[in-house]
């Protein structure tokens, strides 16, 4: 019966396409029906609360505007997002997930790996290599628009990720799989040297951090990722192919933006108005580099803790 509708859907008009499609989802469990992705909402998203990372906001609202205007792309969307703690990888992340499934990270079709939780053991290498394969082929069978996020990278044993190479090129042949129109989000530290000293190195030269480019970090990055022993990325196959659509650099966050965070925390609050806090809050931060103190050691992760403190 669902096989029926979904080929009505491919021939009536616009307005009973509509009915049609309603129809089909009522009594069909389809992930392209949950699937209703609002770029322009995403967009507005990234600009509105994610603070001081101008190569974030355009890289990932643009490269998910380009895959999904593609209806039969050659390879899947894969983003791995680099920058030290609390600028906001994890929440980009989210962001994703609520503008593209409406019930975000509940939803049965975005899926998270933490490697201290999901693979812990260096000596069951070989069993999580095998588990990981089945379980994302799985899930792709089920729904090719699959979102995967990986947090936490510098933590993932290296070569596990490697088992997911044939579902990133556009070469691979996954039988039963449509596996072209899934999202991978890699989420990690590693790199954040390099990004951290080119935003130095922008201030120190007296030129705004939004100067940055992203070409400027790209290959720097993978370079990193690709000999850092301690990253899920060593010597990977994933990086050395370029199966990476984008590395997405997260700056640090100065003063100002991290006063930006406190401020938004306490609207939430219903405490928009006490700028003491802000400023409390914004003072109380650790910056380096010495002398200078530039951007917050943490972003603004700790953010919640303090302004209870100082409430």
């Amino acid at each position: 019966m669902s096989a029926f509708l979904f080929l009505l859907l491919m021939f009536v008009s616009q307005p009973a396409s509509s009915v049609l499609q309603r129809l089909y989802c009522s009594i069909s469990d389809s992930c392209e029906c949950d699937f209703r992705p609002n770029i322009r909402d995403l967009e507005w998203d990234l600009y509105k609360n994610v603070y001081g990372q101008h190569l974030a906001q355009d890289v990932v609202s643009e490269e998910v505007a380009r895959f999904l205007r593609d209806q039969n792309p050659d390879r899947p969307l894969v983003l791995s997002f680099h920058g030290s703690s609390g600028t906001g990888k994890t929440l980009v992340s989210s962001m994703l997930g609520n503008h593209l499934y409406g019930s975000a990270m509940s939803s049965p079709f975005v899926h998270q790996f933490i490697p201290t939780l999901h693979f812990p053991a260096s000596g069951d290498l070989d069993q999580y290599r095998e588990d990981l394969k089945s379980w994302v082929q799985g899930n792709l069978t089920k729904c090719a628009r699959s979102i995967f996020i990986f947090d936490e990278m510098e933590k993932m044993l290296p070569g596990l990720v490697d088992v997911l190479e044939p579902f990133l090129g556009p070469s691979h042949v996954v039988f039963r799989t449509n596996y072209r129109k899934a999202i991978y989000v890699f989420i990690s530290t590693a790199g954040e040297d390099v990004i951290n000293r080119a935003a130095v190195e922008q201030r120190l030269a007296g030129r705004d951090r939004e100067e940055i480019r992203l070409e400027d970090l790209q290959d720097a990055i993978a370079q990193t990722l690709y000999q850092n022993r301690t990253s899920g990325f060593f010597n990977s196959s994933i990086v050395q192919q370029k199966l990476i659509t984008r590395f997405v650099p997260f700056l640090p966050l100065s003063r100002r933006h991290v006063e930006r965070c406190v401020r938004a925390q306490l609207c939430l609050l219903g405490s928009c108005d006490r700028t003491d806090v802000v400023g409390s809050v914004g003072g109380d931060m650790t910056y380096v580099p010495l002398p200078g103190q530039y951007f917050s050691t943490t972003g603004c992760k700790t953010i919640p803790a303090k302004i209870s403190f100082f409430l």
